[in-house]
């Protein structure tokens, strides 16, 4: 493992929705997925080159008492491929590579890196990257499923929001 440069570890360590996982990568809090933070130095003037790494249940694995079938499957794989080549849109950083998005039985990995020109801002282009990851995933969700683990629990934050009373003093 590298070590993280030090105004980016600074930044991760003082960041409320990070916590260390060990001395090399931080976890975002705020999401239901698997999603680390690592970051190795980088050339120039700039405070590190950052690598995101979230894993998510493939549909399959997310679905509960039932197969999907292979096409709806691969179908929804693709979908997710298209709509995370966007995944930088929301970023300030605009040195990155293309997103890498893996497949196997079970989980997709989607590995996103990025030079941080700044340590403040890197740290939030990595929370923003994370969380657009998990919103898409989310409205990749198929109807007529039941889901269970991760994607359960968006779909239960997601009802709860829509369950909330409205305050009456704001317009529709």
């Amino acid at each position: 493992m590298t070590t993280l440069p030090d105004s980016i570890d600074r930044e991760l360590a003082a960041h409320e929705d990070f916590e260390a996982v060990d001395d090399d990568r931080y976890a975002l809090t705020t999401t239901v997925f698997d999603a680390i933070v690592t970051a190795a130095d980088a050339t120039g003037k700039r405070d590190g080159r950052v690598t995101i790494t979230v894993t998510l249940p493939m549909l399959d694995a997310a679905v509960a008492g039932e197969t999907v079938a292979p096409v709806v499957e691969d179908g929804w794989f693709e979908t997710l491929e298209r709509r995370l080549e966007d995944a930088f849109t929301v970023a300030q950083t605009d040195t990155h590579d293309e997103p890498q998005i893996d497949r196997d039985a079970d989980t997709v990995t989607v590995v996103l890196e990025f030079t941080a020109w700044d340590a403040r801002d890197g740290v939030e282009d990595a929370k923003a990257l994370i969380e657009f990851i998990e919103g898409t995933f989310a409205q990749g969700i198929v109807p007529g499923y039941e889901y269970g683990g991760p994607a359960a629990t968006l779909l239960e934050s997601a009802q709860d929001r829509g369950q909330q009373p409205q305050n009456s003093d704001t317009p529709m």
